[in-house]
């Protein structure tokens, strides 16, 4: 009887600890994507002086930027935000068919949006150096879209650990985290996409 009782505690004692070290683990993440906002917010910051102060904002033969291909790339990127969602809750129900299926779709999305922007940039008639639109306009597109392949290569990894035997037996951390990543990479170009795309 004792052995059975010591054995339950002990497991209990085993869950609370996995808990504690995730709930740790989560924390010093969210820090970081902190860290990260503060970047970002300076960048949308040092954009929204220089263009209300800034004469001659738009290179010289442009008169804007098309609206039609972004607006499609957002409306993707955005939309992966739920799939990835779904992913994490099939996670949760041990369901690593759909996880898998789920956070497939996330990186086909997030890809579909890399190429997009890909040929936007090859397709304008301006460049890095092309003033300070030019140099600002790359900087926050490159900037986000490293943060987008970046959230890839995370759904890359957590995707192939799936396929080690109860891996996530015993926590998600690394799909909640990337998970979070993700999220927090919609809301960025979010704010992008008003900043550069809306307010012309």
């Amino acid at each position: 009887m004792d052995s059975y009782i010591n054995s339950d505690e002990l497991h209990h004692t085993s869950a609370e600890h996995t808990h504690d070290e995730e709930g740790n683990k989560m924390f010093g993440f969210i820090v970081f994507l902190l860290s990260e906002s503060v970047i970002f917010l300076s960048f949308f910051a040092g954009y929204a002086v220089y263009k209300t102060t800034t004469p001659n904002w738009l290179p010289a033969g442009v008169s804007g930027l098309e609206v039609k291909d972004p607006t499609i790339n957002t409306v993707i990127l955005v939309a992966s935000s739920f799939v990835i969602y779904l992913a994490e809750k099939a996670l949760q129900r041990h369901d690593l068919v759909k996880f898998r299926l789920f956070l497939l779709t996330t990186m086909a999305m997030g890809t579909y949006f890399l190429v997009g922007q890909a040929i936007e940039w090859n397709g304008l008639d301006f460049g890095f150096t092309t003033g300070v639109f030019g140099g600002t306009f790359y900087l926050l597109t490159g900037f986000h879209g490293l943060h987008v392949f970046t959230g890839i290569l995370l759904q890359s990894i957590i995707l192939v650990r799936s396929f080690i035997p109860g891996n996530y037996d015993t926590g998600h951390f690394g799909v909640n985290a990337t998970s979070l990543f993700w999220h927090f990479v919609d809301v960025i170009w979010i704010i992008l996409f008003i900043l550069i795309y809306v307010w012309q």
